[in-house]
């Protein structure tokens, strides 16, 4: 688009040398160019160029002739920009919520998967349309591979392609390893764990068609070091960084990046809960002296989605915990 535009004022330069230009207005071109950030979504942008009202009818022909190839060259270039289509697993609230809503306000399209939370799901998908931007939700259970092959079904069928997968749909059911029951066991591995590859799989497979995809992957600093109470978790979250790694090298042919944000402690509904004196602690622990906050991770997540300078970037881990883990 940079070569467009800049085309244009050498077309309106080159065609002012043939008239003499004694009668001078300006007028507004319409261009079109992508919002800046990389979000594959196009605006409007109004430009200045002198036209010459020439004695010479030739001449001002030839200046509209200009514009006018001009005009049909940007409006083409337009419309071969499209705005990047972005599945969110867990979106309906905290992390998962606040990724979904700085996507959908950069640009992206944006499927708002939720598993239980179907009206926090709408208020989402509404708040993504009251910014100009689209968005639809669909309520799965990622851990079944029926529901993940509808959900990129259902991107596809409404948006055509998918561009950027978010996995973020996760559980806990913290209990010391001594007390843990096989079922909270593996409750948590399947969503959290097998979640990842099931949606991992089935988006890649989109991918590869078009050699282009960004995939995130929300892993967790307790996969890093661990954290007592959380065997289950831990394991799975470790999973989950693993995981990334392997699919970066296989997929790094294809021109698919594949990364994981491992986030600390998070501002959420649980933290809220917490007693004094268990915050305290916990505060303690983290070197910046407070919790993250969910818009935060957001904003690592939609650099690493569709910032342009992440394109080199794959199979990388990046912790945002206030300085926990170092």
């Amino acid at each position: 688009m940079a070569s467009v535009a800049g085309s244009n004022v050498v077309a309106l330069k080159s065609a002012a040398r043939f008239s003499d230009c004694s009668d001078r207005k300006f007028v507004q071109i319409r261009q079109w160019s992508p919002i800046s950030g990389g979000s594959g979504s196009v605006q409007a942008r109004t430009s200045i160029g002198l036209h010459c009202k020439s004695r010479r009818s030739f001449a001002s022909s030839g200046v509209k002739a200009q514009v006018a190839t001009v005009e049909q060259a940007s409006t083409e270039a337009a419309q071969k920009v499209e705005a990047p289509v972005a599945i969110v697993t867990g979106a309906s609230r905290g992390i998962g919520k606040a990724v979904a809503l700085t996507l959908g306000k950069a640009g992206c399209k944006v499927l708002v998967n939720y598993a239980r939370s179907s009206k926090e799901a709408e208020e989402v998908s509404k708040e993504i349309e009251s910014y100009g931007g689209q968005a639809v939700t669909f309520g799965g259970d990622v851990s079944k591979e029926a529901d993940v092959e509808a959900m990129i079904k259902t991107a596809v069928d409404t948006w055509g392609t998918v561009d950027i997968l978010i996995n973020n749909a996760g559980i806990t059911r913290d209990t010391l390893l001594m007390r843990m029951k096989k079922s909270q066991w593996q409750e948590v591995i399947d969503l959290n764990l097998t979640g990842v590859f099931l949606c991992t799989q089935a988006a890649a497979k989109i991918m590869m068609k078009k050699k282009k995809g960004k995939i995130i992957n929300i892993a967790s600093v307790v996969g890093l070091v661990g954290n007592a109470g959380q065997a289950n978790y831990s394991a799975a979250k470790a999973g989950v960084i693993g995981l990334t790694k392997t699919v970066a090298k296989e997929y790094a042919s294809r021109n698919i990046n594949v990364n994981a944000v491992a986030p600390g402690f998070i501002a959420s509904d649980m933290t809220a809960k917490l007693g004094d004196d268990i915050e305290k602690k916990i505060l303690e622990t983290i070197p910046l002296g407070r919790y993250g906050q969910p818009e935060e991770v957001a904003g690592l997540v939609e650099f690493l989605a569709i910032n342009p300078a992440s394109n080199y970037i794959t199979g990388q881990v990046f912790t945002i915990d206030g300085g926990m883990v170092m």
